[in-house]
């Protein structure tokens, strides 16, 4: 009975080619849109996450609340790195926009003054030259580090070590470039600034509060400690629980999974959305097509066909337009989430079961809205139906 069923359904589908095609549009539409948004939403989590990795295994950093009044200054670095064991390094930030220019070209962006172990803590590597070293700090040495970016914005294809830009009207000498990061900061993006010693930063900005400092656990497994602790001294000294933000790289990953999580499901839901009308559209379409095949229906019944025969034939014709409009649909989703992630240089977020769920998703669509046309076909009285046939 199942082939038999197997056999008429195809035959009705292929005598009807143009009305089965618009029918799949729906359910191709949908499950391409599921595929699509939330194979982008798993590539943006995992090229996220990857970035904030980057930035250092141990990283923990504290941003004093401005808003409140909260300043720190560099040598409040030596204070933290006295006061809490936990931590191995610290390296202060100031930063600011600047104009940079070299000959003809100018560029805006990001200066960062700092110490050496903000290298490390971020776990930076050079392309070309060298990082900051200690003496550039305490002597102020005029020199600077570029970004990726901004070197290549400054001096295109020229090697620029040894070479003076103008920061604000500054000369520095480029001492270093660093390796392209892929974006992901503290404060600003790291592949378009300019790193230079913090007593250098200060005359530049003309100011000495520190915008954050950078700190290094002295292992993994210390690092929730090592939050508590600079939460609670920096709470002790300014005498205010929101003196300052203390945040941890795992915090931040557990933060950004949530986030790209939810967002993740959200565009899910609203891709399925439109896989629930591509279901509707089968029910409206099948409907129909019980209305014109009242008579074939009625002769079915009259030479002794049951209800479960005419009720599953029905049935696998809308599965095996939602099917076919799950395959198309499959395809097309997985070719356009790996064009936009292969464009914007993010790793594939299609998985197999995705693709499984989206297309075992569509064919239970079918089934359930051709549910209700199927029951109908199966419940025509054939005397009715030949008399309305």
């Amino acid at each position: 009975m199942l082939i038999d069923s197997l056999r008429m359904a195809w035959r009705s589908l292929a005598a009807n080619t143009a009305r089965a095609l618009l029918t799949m549009l729906g359910i191709i539409i949908g499950v391409a849109a599921v595929i699509a948004l939330v194979s982008v939403g798993q590539a943006a989590t995992q090229s996220v996450t990857a970035k904030v990795e980057n930035l250092g295994s141990n990283m923990i950093v504290v941003v004093p609340n401005q808003a409140q009044g909260v300043t720190l200054h560099v040598a409040d670095g030596n204070w933290l790195l006295a006061t809490v064991p936990q931590i191995s390094a610290v390296a202060p930030l100031l930063e600011g926009g600047v104009m940079s220019r070299y000959g003809t070209k100018t560029w805006s962006t990001t200066l960062l003054g700092t110490t050496p172990p903000s290298e490390q803590i971020q776990g930076r590597s050079m392309s070309a030259g060298r990082y900051l070293v200690g003496s550039d700090v305490q002597l102020r040495r005029q020199v600077a580090v570029l970004g990726a970016t901004t070197e290549q914005n400054l001096f295109g294809g020229l090697n620029p070590i040894g070479r003076t830009i103008q920061v604000d009207g500054m000369p520095l000498i480029v001492v270093g470039v660093m390796n392209q990061s892929g974006g992901a900061g503290i404060t600003s993006n790291p592949d378009d600034e300019i790193v230079t010693p913090v007593t250098v930063a200060e005359q530049i900005l003309h100011t000495n509060n520190v915008a954050a400092f950078m700190t290094e656990a002295r292992s993994s497994d210390l690092a929730p400690l090592a939050v508590g602790h600079l939460q609670a001294v920096m709470s002790r000294r300014f005498r205010s629980s929101t003196a300052a933000e203390v945040v941890s790289e795992d915090q931040v990953l557990k933060t950004l999974a949530s986030l790209t999580g939810t967002l993740t499901v959200m565009l899910g839901g609203i891709a399925g959305i439109s896989l629930l009308v591509g279901g509707i559209g089968i029910m409206n379409i099948m409907l129909v097509t019980v209305s014109e095949r009242t008579r074939e229906i009625g002769l079915r019944k009259a030479i002794g066909a049951k209800r479960s025969a005419v009720a599953l034939q029905f049935l696998i014709e809308s599965g095996i337009l939602s099917l076919g409009g799950g395959a198309v649909g499959g395809a097309l989703g997985y070719a356009g989430a790996l064009t936009f992630t292969s464009a914007l240089h993010w790793p594939s977020g299609t998985s197999l079961s995705t693709v499984l769920l989206a297309l075992v998703f569509s064919v239970a669509v079918g089934v359930v809205f051709g549910m209700w046309p199927a029951l109908r076909a199966s419940r025509l009285d054939p005397i009715e139906a030949l008399r309305q046939g």
